[in-house]
């Protein structure tokens, strides 16, 4: 009777565990597909909620990095003289981009994260977008900002880079949970 027990207890112990293992694998999603989370930020915020979703999809994360990087004064969005204030304001500025070169082909999904600036995606991103090969790849945008809507940086993205599919885009001015939330439905 007590190896009977034994037995029982040992199968509803080894159930419990098996089951606390696929909850803890439910909460991030691992995808077949290869994803790379690419981000522009100058201030953190868009790094957070990057890194969040790269998290959340098993992504490898990537910061896009200008060559000379943005002061405080280069990111004064009152001072039509400012760094940032001049580049968006010349719609073919493409700042030069320094850090770690990428190898795309070994990607299925980018997702492709910055900060509106002036109602658009910063000029580094388009920097991006023209330095590398999409093809193949489904690029998933999100961008967070202080006031703007993600709309028009989209819109704007998808007539300059027609050849590009691109994914669902989602504002993430919220919390990590947010990000992660809506990194896995949309990657499903």
């Amino acid at each position: 009777m007590k190896q009977i027990i034994f037995i029982f207890m040992s199968l509803l112990c080894f159930s419990c565990s098996s089951k606390a293992q696929n909850q803890t694998a439910d909460a991030n999603v691992r995808s077949d597909k290869k994803i790379l989370v690419a981000y522009f930020s100058c201030t953190g915020t868009t790094e957070k909620v990057a890194d969040v979703i790269a998290k959340t999809v098993g992504g490898k994360l990537y910061k896009i990095t200008p060559a000379t990087a943005y002061t405080s004064a280069d990111l004064d969005w009152n001072n039509k003289s400012s760094r940032s204030s001049i580049e968006m304001t010349t719609e073919n500025s493409r700042p030069e981009l320094g850090g770690d070169v990428l190898d795309l082909k070994d990607y299925d999904v980018v997702f492709l994260g910055y900060p509106i600036w002036w109602n658009l995606c910063p000029r580094p991103v388009n920097t991006f977008l023209e330095k590398y090969d999409f093809s193949g790849k489904t690029v998933i945008l999100f961008a967070t900002s202080g006031g703007s809507s993600i709309a028009n940086s989209v819109k704007q993205l998808k007539k300059l880079y027609p050849k590009i599919v691109w994914g669902e885009s989602q504002l993430l001015n919220g919390s990590g949970k947010e990000a992660g939330e809506w990194a896995r439905q949309v990657i499903r």
